[in-house]
């Protein structure tokens, strides 16, 4: 297990896309779901561009190697003047559980939201993903909302 000073967050880079690719395939596995191809490629140039509108990255690094990412959006809200931000992906190596990767890098999602202008940041989790939770019970505020989406 890494210490919590072992890693370093970066935004993500374009000779990240190999380690990048492998660290989305198993969070999207651990979800049980997949992406085709042509999805990697178009996240991966969002990620990667300088379009405001577009989603950003911030990778956890150690030893040169990619342990943990997130990917978050700046959009408009309703009932504020300022953009929010949505953290759509957090995922961290079992092997960097534990170390405080995950923190971190919600931590460098909150920075990012602060330099923004951005008061809220939020996300999203499945009930059962127990141990992510317990996270972010130390570093967010569970709402009452209820997700539904179209069938």
């Amino acid at each position: 297990m890494n210490k919590p000073d072992t890693f370093l967050i970066r935004p993500l880079r374009p000779d990240d896309r190999e380690c990048w690719a492998a660290l989305w395939t198993a969070y999207l596995e651990f979800y049980e779901t997949s992406v085709e191809p042509e999805i990697y490629d178009s996240t991966f140039a969002r990620l990667i561009g300088d379009d405001p509108q577009d989603f950003s990255c911030f990778v956890a690094e150690s030893g040169n190697k990619l342990i943990g990412l997130t990917h978050f959006l700046f959009h408009r809200h309703g009932w504020k003047v300022e953009n929010v931000c949505y953290l759509q992906d957090l995922y961290a190596t079992p092997e960097s559980r534990g170390t405080g990767v995950g923190r971190a890098l919600i931590e460098a999602v909150y920075a990012a939201a602060d330099t923004a202008g951005a008061p809220s940041v939020y996300w999203l989790t499945q009930d059962f993903n127990e141990t992510a939770r317990k996270l972010y019970d130390r570093i967010g505020v569970k709402t009452p909302f209820i997700k539904y989406s179209r069938p």
